[in-house]
């Protein structure tokens, strides 16, 4: 068995980004955290998420973060599978995100792109369809994505 466990992330502060991933995943709480230190820095840390599956956040960043709009490499973004993506839309939005990018470049997903200011990107995806060949249908996956960031109110 393989499965994906956790995403480690290191970003500036902690609470910007974890105030978004509450609102994100309401169902999810803070499992623990603490203090420690990491190639002689030290830095606060959270695990947050379910009984299966979190995120864990890292304070104390230091340096540029990657542009996604550039080709430099590293991480584009983190995506997550969700039931529907609509009512996500508008919680988020209700709380001062908004999206910088919704893809439906196929009739049987929608796509909904997030980037927070610490420079990660978050991606969650609706499929209308249980059969994996219409979930990974690609013929019209060939269209110019711009990526902003997402701003809040």
């Amino acid at each position: 068995m393989i499965r994906l466990e956790h995403v480690n992330l290191v970003v500036d502060e902690i609470e910007p980004t974890l105030d978004f991933l509450k609102i994100a995943f309401p169902d999810w709480k803070v499992r623990g955290g603490g203090e420690g230190i990491w190639s002689g820095k030290t830095r606060n840390w959270i695990h947050f998420g379910s009984e299966d599956h979190y995120i864990t956040l890292n304070d104390n960043a230091e340096g540029d973060v990657r542009d996604l709009a550039g080709h430099t490499p590293g991480l584009a973004h983190v995506g997550f599978e969700v039931s529907e993506v609509d009512g996500l839309l508008q919680r988020v939005s209700d709380a001062g995100f908004e999206p910088h990018s919704i893809t439906t470049d196929s009739e049987y997903r929608k796509s909904v792109y997030y980037r927070l200011p610490c420079g990660i990107e978050f991606e969650f995806i609706a499929y209308a369809s249980d059969v994996y060949k219409e979930r990974n249908e690609y013929e019209h996956a060939s269209a110019e994505v711009s990526h902003g960031v997402a701003e809040c109110k």
